[in-house]
């Protein structure tokens, strides 16, 4: 896979993509990346991007010629990339949307920055994301988040293949199971017991329970919707309702 960012600021991303996971994909081959500089398609000694909306308004806007020039640019040099642009008014991103993109050949994120893009830039975009109800000061930090989200799901990415299958919003649709590690008892907590006893069985039977356990009680949302036996459904829906009474609450934190 390409992922490829179209950005004013194509100096933030290196930092991360350049370190631990990602970084290590990169060098192995599992995927490559390249930042280009929108300011590359200005054609005045300025390398102007911006100007002011009509009608008058705040801030400044992102110039459609830039961004048509350089996605139309970009798209002719070899197979042409699944543009990604980011808007409160998108999509919003989650584990299923990052699936899908890890399927792309090549993808293009085209972040916005100032008050935002002129409206005709969008007729650009193959889908629009957001990743939530608030507002960032750029696209950059949002093209990461689904940089990373994606690029993890590559296959030699993670080292372990199970590690991307066997985490929150995996296909079960459930959160991660609760995990431990050394020591077995810390300022009189323990480590459940079943996870000492070396019956495989058993912890995978307990890991499943933990799972919907923290889904009811972390994101009951997700319960209609997981992939669940009917008596595990009416178990987690019992634990939901106990816990919007107060009757039962997360006993750590989510993950």
């Amino acid at each position: 896979m390409i992922c490829e960012t179209l950005s004013v600021f194509p100096e933030v991303f290196e930092p991360y993509l350049g370190v631990s996971v990602l970084g290590r994909a990169r060098r192995a081959g599992v995927f490559d990346f390249v930042a280009h500089d929108l300011r590359d398609w200005t054609h005045d000694r300025h390398r102007t991007v911006d100007d002011a909306p009509f009608g008058g308004g705040q801030g400044m806007l992102m110039k459609p010629e830039p961004l048509f020039e350089a996605v139309d640019d970009l798209s002719a040099r070899g197979t042409r990339p699944h543009v990604v642009f980011f808007s409160p008014c998108g999509r919003r991103f989650d584990q299923r949307v990052a699936e899908r993109l890890s399927r792309e050949e090549r993808l293009l994120f085209v972040c916005g920055r100032y008050e935002g893009m002129d409206e005709r830039a969008y007729a650009l975009a193959d889908e629009v994301l957001s990743l939530g109800d608030y507002v960032l000061t750029g696209g950059e930090l949002a093209a990461l988040v689904v940089i990373d989200a994606v690029c993890r799901l590559l296959p030699g990415a993670l080292g372990d293949e199970m590690s991307a299958v066997d985490e929150s919003f995996s296909p079960a649709g459930l959160l991660e199971y609760a995990q431990y590690t050394r020591p077995a008892s810390y300022r009189g907590m323990d480590v459940p017991e079943v996870l000492l006893s070396g019956d495989h069985a058993r912890v995978a039977a307990w890991r499943r329970q933990s799972a919907i356990e923290r889904t009811a009680l972390w994101r009951p949302d997700l319960i209609d919707t997981a992939d669940l036996t009917d008596e595990e459904r009416a178990r987690a829906q019992k634990i939901a309702l106990r816990a919007r009474r107060g009757e039962e609450r997360p006993d750590g934190p989510a993950s």
